[in-house]
């Protein structure tokens, strides 16, 4: 497996939403889901329909164990995305074309690699850093590095910080925001 990297510039996180929104709602919604979400891709590949709306309302959590919170960005992305296709609640979310069973890992790496490819993103990117982009800006908004390392089921704090790419001796200013 090729090591790839978080998406650390907010300006290429836009330039490809704003790619994959105008070329296909299926790929933007996965990349929405990806980056805001942090789920492992076996777990994003697998959402159904019914995992994120019931009686046609958008819940607010995915999952039982642990919930895991969709904010607006992902709820808005997936009603825009079941508003244009007529999904029935079992199937899932970013089905195939060909047939009922979701992308293929292949297909998904393609998607991101080709909107990073065609918006100028420098570096190695691929499925896993959708991931890796969800924790280096959580961490950077202030979310605990012992959150994250329980999110990623890592063993240690110093292991989640390099798998988001974060050297401890780098001067991050952390944002935390109770917005009261």
């Amino acid at each position: 497996m090729e090591y790839v990297e978080a998406l650390k510039d907010r300006k290429y996180i836009q330039q490809i939403k704003q790619h994959l929104k105008s070329n296909s709602l299926r790929d933007y919604l996965f990349f929405v889901m990806g980056i805001n979400m942090g789920l492992r891709l076996s777990e994003l590949l697998h959402v159904k329909v019914e995992d994120v709306s019931e009686d046609g309302k958008i819940k607010d959590f995915y999952g039982n164990n642990p919930f895991i919170y969709m904010n607006k960005h992902v709820k808005q992305a997936i009603i825009e995305y079941l508003h244009k296709r007529q999904l029935d609640s079992t199937d899932y979310l970013f089905k195939s074309q060909k047939c009922a069973s979701p992308i293929t890992r292949q297909q998904a790496y393609r998607i991101i690699n080709k909107a990073a490819k065609d918006v100028g993103v420098p570096g190695k990117v691929g499925t896993h850093t959708l991931r890796k982009t969800f924790g280096y800006h959580a961490y950077r908004s202030g979310v605990a590095v012992s959150l994250l390392q329980k999110h990623f089921h890592h063993a240690t704090p110093s292991e989640t910080l390099r798998y988001l790419g974060i050297n401890k001796q780098e001067k991050i200013p952390v944002k935390i925001d109770v917005n009261l």
